[in-house]
C-alpha cells in the first residue's frame, strides 16, 4: 500500500522559515517524479516545485523561486520543501505527489499559516 504522509506545517510570522517533509512507504521516492502543490482558499491548486526522478533536476514556480528548495533523502525515501522568507501570500495547504508512467499518488495536506 502506497503512502505519502505530510508533515511540517505550522503558523510562522513573515519573513520565518519552515521545512515541509513527504515520507513515502509503498514506493521507491527516487524513481519518481515528485512534486509539491498548494491551495490557497478560494485559488486553484498551484504547482510549487518538482523534482524529477533518477537526475534529480528541480523546478519552481516563479513565486517561490528563490524562498523554497525542493530536495530528497534517498535513503529516508523523504522528500523536503524548505521554505525561507515565507510571505503571507504562501498561506495555503501544502501536499506532495508521486507520479511514474501511469501512477499517480497524493500525499494527504498540511496547513502553512504565515501571519503576524
Amino acid at each position: 500500500q502506497v503512502q505519502l504522509v505530510v508533515s511540517g506545517g505550522g503558523l510562522v510570522q513573515p519573513g520565518g522559515s519552515l521545512r515541509l517533509s513527504c515520507a513515502a512507504s509503498g514506493l521507491t521516492l527516487r524513481s519518481y517524479a515528485m512534486s509539491w502543490y498548494r491551495q490557497a482558499p478560494g485559488k486553484e491548486r498551484e504547482l510549487v516545485a518538482t523534482i524529477t526522478s533518477a537526475a534529480g533536476y528541480t523546478n519552481y514556480a516563479d513565486s517561490v523561486k528563490g524562498r523554497f528548495t525542493i530536495s530528497r533523502d534517498n535513503a529516508k525515501n523523504t522528500m523536503y520543501l524548505q521554505m525561507n522568507k515565507l510571505k503571507p501570500e504562501d498561506t495555503a495547504v501544502y501536499c506532495c505527489r508521486a507520479e511514474w508512467s501511469t501512477l499517480d499518488y497524493w500525499g494527504q495536506g498540511t496547513q502553512v499559516t504565515v501571519s503576524s
